[in-house]
């Protein structure tokens, strides 16, 4: 019987969540992996289920990128482990982070040119036929990949040329927070950067194009034919098809029928098109989940209600998911990487709040329970199917 993994990501270390097939007991490690700091992303590579990558980071202490190569039992730095700062602490500088050429500006909050700075990586994307290759997303906005199982990074910084200057950082900075690979089309890559849009490459990185025509930003933007400044918040894409990706964007759920070349909205009787997550099945193309929050401002659920909306025809027609979800009294979210499925059949979903539960649904989300509900603020829930 094939077993699921499930990686979860919080503000205060890492957690592994495992079960057999049935998806109805669940064992919780503990106490967390790296705890005590922020582990932005944590995912498995699908070449090697076993080979499983961190991001761990502080903003006191640094970045450590850690890997581990038995399922998460032991991790190691594979760029070196934390040094000592003068005070004692430790200070990550495992892997160095560095933009290449002539780094630039990109603009501020205030509209004024800043410079490019490293902060932390908030999505690492593993390869999908090799172990050691791994696509990492950086806060300022950049790509950097690794091809030795994470000793070294080198930025793509083709990307930064991509209107780079015209960018800048949304409420919760500006981050590369989702990289899409595309299996029919290995040198496709797509990734969406808050608050700055979708791009896409079809050449590895070697050249970027921003992908938003047909957004639509009007608190945000003066200009509402700009072709990069809007506010994305998730993609999601369905293997089967190349050309069909779903968006989360600030305000809006759409979709492209076209690889980014054109998209349109698909929010249709949502009750709420604010949101961070959107997830597609694992077995339908065209059944697409998202979590409505009541505004911009207001990040918890309409009505204090969580619920899963779900749509089998690619968006506009929406069903609500509560059952085994709290109708009442619910003010948590669900962040932008904390929602993911398996491929098992029927297919799981699950997703992670910041009040730190954890909820998963055996039936495509049928029906929910919760399968741990104490942990920390939960950033990121990702799935692996194992055999």
């Amino acid at each position: 019987m094939s077993r699921v993994r499930v990686l979860v990501g919080t503000i205060k270390g890492a957690f592994i969540l495992t079960s057999d097939g049935k998806r109805q007991n669940w064992e919780v490690s503990g106490p967390p992996q790296f705890a005590g700091w922020e582990v932005y992303h944590l995912k498995g590579s699908p070449a090697d289920p076993n080979r499983l990558y961190a991001s761990q980071s502080s903003g006191w202490f640094g970045q450590v990128i850690q890997r581990s190569d038995d399922g998460g039992k032991t991790w190691d730095p594979p760029g070196g482990g934390p040094t000592m700062s003068p005070e004692g602490m430790p200070k990550g500088e495992s892997n160095r982070f560095i933009y290449e050429g002539e780094v630039g500006k990109h603009l501020w909050y205030d509209g004024s040119q800043h410079p490019w700075e490293f902060k932390r990586i908030w999505h690492l994307e593993p390869s999908l036929n090799d172990p050691d290759t791994v696509y990492a997303g950086a806060e300022d906005a950049a790509v950097f990949k690794t091809t030795d199982g994470a000793k070294t990074w080198r930025e793509l910084p083709a990307l930064r040329k991509a209107k780079g200057h015209l960018w800048a950082p949304g409420a919760g900075g500006m981050a590369v927070h989702t990289i899409v690979l595309d299996p029919n089309m290995p040198k496709r890559i797509f990734i969406a950067i808050s608050a700055a849009g979708a791009f896409r490459t079809d050449d590895g990185g070697e050249s970027w194009k921003p992908i938003n025509a047909g957004l639509k930003s009007p608190y945000q933007l003066p200009d509402p034919d700009a072709e990069v400044g809007h506010c994305v918040h998730r993609i999601a894409k369905h293997p089967s098809r190349p050309d069909v990706l779903f968006m989360q964007k600030h305000w809006d759920v759409l979709r492209t029928d076209d690889a980014g070349e054109s998209w349109r909205e698909v929010s249709g009787n949502l009750p709420s098109d604010f949101g961070f997550p959107i997830i597609v099945h694992s077995h339908e193309p065209e059944t697409i989940y998202v979590v409505p929050i009541k505004s911009a401002s207001e990040h918890y659920p309409v009505d204090g209600k969580l619920s899963v909306y779900r749509s089998r025809k690619g968006g506009n027609e929406w069903e609500a998911l509560t059952k085994g979800l709290p109708q009442k009294d619910c003010y948590v979210n669900v962040l932008r990487g904390a929602m993911s499925v398996d491929s098992l059949e029927p297919c799981g979903v699950y997703l992670g709040t910041t009040g730190g539960q954890i909820y998963a649904s055996a039936d495509s989300g049928d029906s929910w329970s919760p399968i741990v509900r104490d942990l920390p603020r939960v950033l990121s829930v990702e799935v692996q199917t194992l055999p």
